[in-house]
């Protein structure tokens, strides 16, 4: 991993400073799940953080990408607003979502008008403290020994420190590993739990994450020894209670939200009455929003009428958990799962009611590894069939594959590359057969299936059919342009035309929330009297990005 001086923090500093972090909570994510406690018990916010991390990474990752033809790397700006981006999209839970504020707080410093090139130590100390306000100004109600009262020890003491990047970030890691062993002091339910707060845990790895970023030299045992009170599962059923406080909200919703600044100031008040835990973290026009609540639809509503809410998450904390005060009774594994990638909400039903685990991917923003693999830990089955459901998903796939399976778990990676794959994947899926059977079926239907899309082009480009310009609408087969047309439902009937002249039994219509209301009905028209059985099957897509998936079997 490259190194950077001591002296301060430039683009390369921040890539390594994530993939270190990203590391560091690679390493310690059982050890932070199993020591949360609160708000809420539920023994995620190790994992949470990560998915946060890894989006941060990803972002960086991706600017970082952009320039491996030119001579020049990414600058501190383009790299700390990545970084920042990244976790805002992929923050989860409540201190994923505390931690993307911190790292926003960072880069409105780091990148901020007239900002250098290069971070050196007096630039950090304001960015640490710009972290820690807006980190705490982003919470309804701070409570004193959580992350926050570590991110403001971290500051406080950062701001005492005389010297380069270095001697600022090793000053705020000693001065954030010391809140954390006092967490305990500040907040009953720790104490009673004998361990220290688990945002707190995760904020201390990254900052010695950092310290490494900007001196080369690791900060030591940090984790392990601030983790040392740690047990090596969930905290007794009274600690459990204590953290629910007569009874806490039944659902966590979180979403991201597009809408100005007086709409979400007029959102924080209505979900400050409707639940707990509110952080309403972001800004120029994109938020991410986290709540606990009994009324998930109320918290969703409000959103919708703030602005555009997408990427929702609803999480049921469960019958009997930490809210009704009695320890969550351990789940029995199922024998087996299928964990799907879907590109839209429409799709994300139909493969539930089918009773795959899903996970949503955003047009142009693809989950990362750690997101599927949470999935399939929440899939809680001995056996996984995964569908990545695109080209581009199949290794990030194989990598949460892998780390599965060191886990115990036997995962069968099927190799789809459109979610009309899927669909004849798991229409032919029986759970009663042996394991490879079945995915030698569902791969064998998923295989018979040619794909295509009909989407419109952003910019202009070489393609296999010619060159496009933005805003032609091009017909796909196979991952290949086949068509570029002007014409939605004309493009849509030359791509279904050139599908079916190899044959077909049944034609599947996807269809994206943009396209234009009759182009179903015209294909399905168009299949009925020009192709004699052949079948057609239509589905809502919702926000796919593609107007149209059409799968031929």
């Amino acid at each position: 991993m490259a190194q950077v001086p001591g002296t301060f923090l430039d683009g390369l500093g921040v890539r390594t400073w994530c993939g270190l972090a990203l590391r560091a909570l690679g390493r310690a994510r059982e050890e932070i799940d199993a020591i949360n406690v609160y708000p809420v018990a539920d023994g995620d916010t190790g994992t949470n953080l990560y998915l946060t991390l890894e989006s941060a990474a990803t972002a960086v990752e991706a600017v970082f990408a952009g320039y491996e033809t030119e001579p020049a790397e990414p600058s501190l700006q383009d790299a700390v607003r990545a970084m920042a981006h990244g976790a805002l999209i992929g923050a989860r839970g409540n201190s994923g979502t505390i931690l993307a504020q911190l790292l926003r707080g960072m880069a409105q410093v780091l990148a901020g008008e007239g900002a250098e090139p290069r971070c050196d130590g007096p630039a950090l100390r304001l960015a640490l403290r710009r972290a820690a306000d807006s980190a705490r100004q982003a919470v309804a109600h701070p409570v004193e020994g959580t992350v926050l009262t570590v991110a403001s020890a971290a500051a406080d003491a950062a701001e005492r420190a005389d010297g380069d990047c270095g001697t600022v970030a090793r000053a705020a890691y000693e001065g954030a590993r010391t809140a954390l062993a006092a967490t305990p002091a500040q907040l009953s339910v720790l104490a009673r739990a004998g361990v220290v707060d688990a945002g707190g845990s995760g904020l201390v790895a990254v900052l010695g994450a950092l310290v490494e970023a900007c001196t080369g030299e690791g900060p030591g045992e940090a984790v392990r020894e601030t983790t040392a009170q740690a047990p090596r599962t969930l905290p007794d059923a009274a600690a459990c209670a204590e953290a629910a406080e007569d009874g806490g909200p039944a659902f966590e919703v979180i979403y991201l939200l597009e809408a100005d600044d007086a709409a979400v100031t007029r959102l924080r008040a209505r979900l400050d009455s409707l639940g707990d835990s509110l952080v309403v973290v972001g800004g120029d026009g994109l938020w991410n929003v986290h709540v606990h609540v009994d009324d998930a639809g109320a918290a969703v509503e409000a959103g919708v009428e703030a602005g555009r809410p997408y990427r929702i998450r609803i999480t049921h904390f469960g019958a009997g958990d930490v809210h009704t005060g009695g320890p969550r009774p351990p789940r029995e594994r199922a024998q087996r799962a299928v964990v799907a990638v879907v590109p839209g909400q429409g799709l994300a039903g139909l493969y539930a009611e089918a009773g795959a685990t899903t996970v949503l991917a955003r047009p142009g923003e693809p989950p990362a590894s750690g997101e599927l693999l949470a999935a399939v830990r929440r899939a809680h089955a001995r056996e996984v069939v995964l569908l990545p459901n695109d080209a581009e998903l199949r290794d990030t796939a194989a990598a949460a594959a892998e780390q599965a399976r060191t886990e115990g778990v036997r995962v069968a990676l099927i190799p789809t590359r459109s979610a009309v794959q899927g669909i004849a994947a798991l229409a032919v899926h029986e759970p009663g057969r042996r394991f490879d059977e079945d995915v030698v079926q569902m791969t064998s239907a998923a295989g018979a299936t040619r794909y295509g899309e009909v989407v419109v082009a952003e910019r202009q480009s070489w393609t296999t059919a010619g060159i496009c310009q933005a805003g032609d609408v091009l017909g796909l087969i196979d991952g290949d342009v086949a068509v570029i047309g002007t014409d939605v439902t004309t493009t849509a009937e030359t791509v279904l035309d050139r599908m079916l002249q190899a044959g077909g039994e049944l034609v599947t219509l996807v269809v994206g929330d943009e396209a234009p209301e009759t182009v179903a009905g015209r294909l399905e028209t168009r299949v009925r009297e020009s192709y004699l059985a052949v079948d057609t099957a239509v589905y809502r897509g919702g926000g796919q990005g593609a107007l149209l998936l059409i799968g031929v079997e």
